[in-house]
């Protein structure tokens, strides 16, 4: 049952057309509004991050790359649209936390056309927990289009 779970939390983006990558990739993706286009990087992963402040777990922070390449001003929560999920195919949400790998993105990035940043989503994971993907979608992770990265490697 948990192999079955793992496999539709991994597959399900792919079944809604998400784009995938690797590492160092840029997925394009859109979001619900006319002109929201967003190219995303991951550029790395830092595990660990540092310890979780409860010892119960470990920080985890993935740095992306955000360019507006739309004609809409981007203004979203990087925290809010990235998701990691796990090899028991569990799904973490983002958090804004300062690591010493570097700046966590602010609570709302703003962006206009042409535009760029990067910066830190961090998720809190167990201790055994291992890494399979991130994703990524605009419109605080409701949008229909997600990007991706397999962390396989990781």
């Amino acid at each position: 049952m948990r192999a079955t779970l793992a496999a539709l939390a991994l597959l399900g983006p792919a079944l809604l057309g998400a784009a995938h990558g690797g590492s160092g990739e840029t997925v394009p993706l859109s979001g619900g509004l006319p002109g929201e286009r967003l190219d995303v990087t991951l550029v790395q992963v830092v595990d660990p991050a540092s310890p979780a402040p409860d010892d119960a777990g470990r920080l985890v922070a993935v740095q992306l790359r955000l360019e507006n390449t739309g004609s809409a001003v981007y203004k979203d929560s990087p925290a809010s649209c990235a998701h990691l999920l796990d090899t028991a195919g569990r799904r973490f949400d983002g958090l804004n936390a300062s690591v010493p790998a570097g700046p966590a993105f602010p609570e709302t990035v703003t962006l206009d056309p042409g535009g760029a940043t990067a910066g830190f989503v961090t998720f809190r994971l167990p201790k055994d927990a291992g890494l399979a993907a991130v994703q990524f979608a605009l419109n605080g992770g409701l949008a229909e289009d997600v990007g991706q990265w397999s962390l396989s490697g990781a």
